[in-house]
């Protein structure tokens, strides 16, 4: 957990209160470090808290009123949820649930309280997941079950990273064949949209970044060309139009599900994003390396 913004993380003993209506607790089996985890961390935002939100885990217990999931069901967790009845999740235009939407506050709806404690004082939850945690509880609108045959520790990338890029790519730019694509800042997200491109047929993709490690790598995901604007005195573009998403348009509860199909078909790649594989006390590490740009995804093993 984080104590306070930009220090290591430390490994404590938590209290994680049963789920109360309409929440799940859940054991966590893998998560991964993302982006927004460090930007957050870095920031002044509040503290102390438990991060982590990309992440694979098993239903260890239920509150009242949750009759979606049962005991030992494999879910991944989302950091947008469905309630599944108010306008925007009926109307098949939006994935942002008006009920259960981007949680900044680090606290659980029903309540505005924390699940997380020491000592009685609250430990304050990230992106409504937390899975930074042997335990976690989550409302059941944020978590989505999946096949209980698929690996835990390697599709975890889909409840964020790997999915967020291919919906991007489909959903939202709805890439098709003989597009031109350019990607700037092809991390896990950027080179998953350069994926779904490949997929779609686009002719060229064009990855601009400034880490030229990052060059040779790319061309595994979909990358045609890299270009780095510190070699260039020119403008890399005159004019783009832009398309924005959150987590690439998906609805989680009813489109994850068929892009755990799609993996397990072997139609989109998702554990080649995985460049190290750490145990959980050395999370720092993996904070590290996704600093200094050397890493796309760290699977954080959670369960020994």
């Amino acid at each position: 957990m984080a104590w306070v913004a930009g220090k290591p993380l430390v490994i404590e003993e938590v209290n994680v209160n049963p789920p109360q209506a309409m929440e799940t607790r859940i054991k966590v089996v893998c998560t991964s470090l993302c982006r927004s985890d460090i930007t957050t961390w870095e920031s002044q935002a509040i503290f102390p808290r438990i991060f982590g939100h990309e992440a694979t885990r098993i239903v260890e217990s239920v509150g009242q009123g949750v009759t979606e999931f049962t005991v030992g069901d494999h879910v991944l967790t989302v950091f947008i949820g469905v309630c599944g009845k108010c306008r925007q999740c009926t109307s098949g235009k939006s994935n942002i649930c008006e009920v259960l939407g981007l949680e900044r506050r680090g606290v659980m709806r029903c309540d505005q309280r924390t699940r997380f404690s020491i000592n009685g004082e609250p430990i304050y939850h990230y992106c409504a997941v937390s899975s930074f945690s042997e335990y976690t509880v989550v409302h059941s609108g944020c978590a989505v079950k999946i096949s209980s045959v698929v690996p835990l520790e390697k599709v975890c990338l889909l409840s964020c990273g790997v999915a967020a890029g291919l919906g991007a790519a489909w959903n939202v730019a709805d890439i098709s064949n003989g597009s031109s694509v350019v990607i700037f800042g092809p991390g896990t997200v950027g080179l998953s949209v350069a994926q779904g491109a490949k997929l779609r047929g686009a002719s060229q993709i064009i990855g601009v970044d400034t880490n030229p490690e990052k060059g040779e790598n790319e061309k595994a995901f979909g990358i045609t060309a890299f270009i780095n604007p510190h070699d260039s005195k020119d403008p890399i573009q005159q004019i783009i139009t832009l398309k924005g998403s959150l987590f690439g348009g998906w609805k989680p509860k009813s489109d994850l599900p068929s892009l755990v199909d799609m993996y397990t078909k072997k139609e989109i790649q998702v554990e080649e994003y995985i460049t190290h594989n750490l145990p959980f006390e050395d999370v720092n590490k993996a904070f590290n390396l996704m600093r200094e740009g050397k890493c796309l995804r760290c699977a954080i093993h959670i369960e020994k």
